[in-house]
């Protein structure tokens, strides 16, 4: 029984066709001409920077403290690649990295040398604001009349 149709085997051939007219290099990714350093990627606000050291997967060492890595948690390396956390054991490395509601760190990328060279607020960024703002709360020494009670700056 023949099950190749002509018309299958002429779309097979003319599929054949156009797949070798599509030179090899187009299919890679290259770098631009004159591009030696890779660029600088875009990093939520919330990222915080530090010094990450892998200790033993999933326990690492965050600017020095103890510290984990979640569940499903993503290492990226200096051109965005995904790396596993065992090949980074005891490496310093400067990071950009992203904390999950435990507070365990979820997303963590490794920095080029371009993107250490910028400054990144190390703070933490928040979704929600429940305190006033002030540094310190207001000191009474037990003897001062109601109207007169120190109060938060609004």
């Amino acid at each position: 029984m023949n099950r190749c149709t002509p018309h299958l085997m002429a779309a097979l051939i003319l599929l054949a066709a156009s797949a070798s007219l599509v030179s090899p290099s187009a299919l890679a990714q290259t770098s631009q001409a004159g591009e030696s350093q890779p660029g600088v990627r875009q990093f939520p606000k919330a990222a915080l920077r530090g010094e990450m050291m892998v200790l033993a997967p999933p326990i690492i060492s965050m600017d020095g403290k103890p510290d984990r890595l979640s569940v499903g948690s993503r290492i990226r390396d200096a051109n965005n690649h995904l790396v596993l956390s065992g090949a980074l054991v005891e490496q310093k490395l400067v990071v950009n990295y992203l904390r999950e509601n435990t507070g365990q760190v979820h997303q963590v990328w490794i920095l080029n040398s371009e993107e250490i060279r910028q400054k990144r607020p190390n703070t933490k960024a928040s979704w929600f604001s429940f305190g006033s703002g002030a540094t310190e709360a207001p000191a009474d020494d037990g003897n001062t009349p109601y109207g007169q009670l120190p109060a938060y700056a609004r």
